[in-house]
C-alpha cells in the first residue's frame, strides 16, 4: 500500500507520469553459489508478484507510445531482458505468463543457435576450473585464488573488468585463451535458439535489437558500429518475419559505452526507441533513444518497492 501510494504521487496517470523500465539478464533454474544475487525461478516469481501488485506493467513498445502521448497509467513499468539467454525462454517465460505479464527481450544476434558471449566464456571457465589457484600470468591477467565461490566471483569480476573494454576481436581472443587455459568443455547452450526466439515472441513477448556481437560501440569504428546495429536488427527481423522497433545499447552507459553518434545510428537504422543503463525513470520530455533503466535486486517486497519508488525521483542525464 505504501509503495502504491508513493508511486502514484511520483508517477500519476497521464502527462505527468513516469515509466520505470526494469533490467534483467538471466533467470536461473536454481540459485548459483558464485552469483547469489542473480535471480532464480523462485525469486523471480516473487519479484513479479511484487511488481504486479504495485505497478501497472506494460509491454515496452506500448509503454513508449503511451509515454509519448501523455497517457501512461499511474505507476507504469516495463520489464526488459538483455542478451538472449536460453533461460529467458525456458525459465522466465513460464513465470511471466503465470503472472500475465509481458517483457521485452533484447537479443544479440550472433549468439543465437549455439554461440557464447565472451563474458560467459570467462565465467564458465572459472566455474569449471578444478584447482585452487588459476594462473593467467602468461596472458598478462595475473593469478587468482579460487578456493571458494566468493573467490571465484572476485576472479571473474577482475577478469571481466580487465578485458571488457578491449577491442572486440582482442576481447574474444583473451576470453578464448582463458577458456583454453582451463582446458575443459564449456557449455554451448547458454543462449537461445532461433526456434526459442520465435516461441518467445509467440508467447506474447516483445523482441528488440542488441547489435550482432554486443560490442562496446564507443570503442569500434563508425562503419562497424552501424553495421552491428543495423545487421542485428535485420537478422532478428528475418527470423521473426516482423519489424524490430526497439534497441538496447550494449553495456549501455551514456558517454562511456556509446556516444551521441551511436544514438543517431540507431535512429538511422530504423528503430523507434532505445534504452540505456542510465538510472532513473523516463518522463515525457526524455530522449526516447536513451531511455533509462533500473536493475532490481532487493530481496524483500518493501525494499524492492521503495527502491523502485526512489528511482522515480532520479533526474536522468543522458547527454552522450
Amino acid at each position: 500500500m505504501l509503495v502504491r501510494l508513493l508511486g502514484t504521487l511520483l508517477s500519476p496517470e497521464g502527462a505527468r507520469g513516469a515509466l520505470s523500465i526494469l533490467i534483467f539478464h538471466r533467470v536461473l533454474s536454481r540459485p548459483d553459489p558464485i552469483f547469489p544475487d542473480e535471480p532464480d525461478a523462485q525469486r523471480f516469481d516473487a519479484m513479479l508478484s511484487w511488481i504486479g501488485k504495485a505497478f501497472n506493467v506494460m509491454p515496452l513498445d506500448r509503454a513508449v507510445a503511451a509515454l509519448a502521448e501523455g497517457r501512461l497509467p499511474a505507476r507504469a513499468a516495463a520489464i526488459t531482458f538483455d542478451d538472449g539467454y536460453a533461460d529467458n525462454y525456458s525459465v522466465a517465460l513460464p513465470i511471466l505468463q503465470k503472472h500475465g505479464l509481458s517483457a521485452t527481450f533484447f537479443v544479440a544476434a550472433d549468439y543465437l543457435d549455439g554461440g557464447r558471449m565472451f563474458n560467459d566464456t570467462v565465467i564458465e571457465a572459472v566455474r569449471a576450473y578444478a584447482g585452487d589457484t588459476l594462473d593467467l600470468t602468461h596472458l598478462g591477467l595475473g593469478c587468482f585464488e579460487v578456493r571458494t565461490p566468493a573467490a571465484r566471483r572476485t576472479a571473474i569480476q577482475g577478469l571481466l573488468s580487465a578485458i571488457k573494454y578491449l577491442p572486440s576481436k582482442t576481447r574474444s581472443k583473451q576470453a578464448a585463451a582463458i577458456g583454453a587455459t582451463v582446458d575443459v568443455a564449456l557449455p554451448d547452450d547458454l543462449m537461445m535458439t532461433s526456434g526459442q526466439l520465435r516461441a518467445l515472441r509467440a508467447g506474447g513477448m516483445v523482441i528488440g535489437g542488441h547489435t550482432c556481437s554486443h560490442p562496446i560501440l564507443a570503442g569500434i569504428e563508425d562503419a562497424v558500429a552501424y553495421r552491428e546495429i543495423a545487421e542485428g536488427k535485420q537478422r532478428l527481423e528475418s527470423i521473426l518475419r516482423e519489424p524490430i522497433s526497439l534497441f538496447a545499447f550494449p553495456n549501455g552507459k551514456p558517454g562511456k559505452d556509446y556516444l551521441a553518434k551511436h544514438v543517431r545510428m540507431v535512429r538511422e537504422a530504423g528503430f523507434d526507441a532505445a534504452v540505456s543503463t542510465a538510472i532513473g525513470a523516463a518522463r515525457r520530455d526524455a530522449d526516447f533513444f536513451q531511455l533509462p533503466r533500473f536493475t532490481p535486486w532487493d530481496k524483500t517486497a518493501l525494499r524492492f518497492g521503495l527502491r523502485l519508488v526512489d528511482n522515480m525521483r532520479t533526474t536522468v542525464k543522458v547527454a552522450a
